[in-house]
């Protein structure tokens, strides 16, 4: 693992456990530190900080796009195909995946 991975690991892992005290000792994770995750080093992490980490990414790729991620059955099927990507291409950068499923979705979208 990468310095950049354990930075972002240790900053997730403050934000994950909700506490005032770890978000004030850890820097706040930036997309640049985020967005060099790969879907294996994301797949590494504890349940909590992979979803706080791809939520993270995901509002980032849906502003970006024009549209939101809605709860339900269409933000499972986000979420089938970012699992699907990641699980074909397991080296390929988490964000890009996932910016890939919006791509591949947004028509059926809610737009911002």
């Amino acid at each position: 693992m990468t310095s950049r991975t354990l930075a972002v690991l240790t900053t997730l892992a403050g934000l994950a456990a909700g506490s005032t005290a770890a978000l004030a000792q850890t820097a706040t994770v930036t997309f640049d530190q985020a967005a060099y995750v790969t879907c294996r080093e994301a797949h590494i992490m504890p349940p909590n900080q992979r979803i706080a980490l791809s939520v993270f990414l995901a509002n980032h790729a849906a502003r970006q796009r024009g549209v939101t991620i809605p709860d339900g059955d269409q933000g499972a099927q986000l979420a089938g195909l970012v699992r699907g990507g990641c699980t074909l291409s397991p080296d390929a950068y988490l964000f890009a995946v996932i910016d890939r499923a919006i791509v591949a979705e947004s028509s059926r979208l809610p737009k911002r």
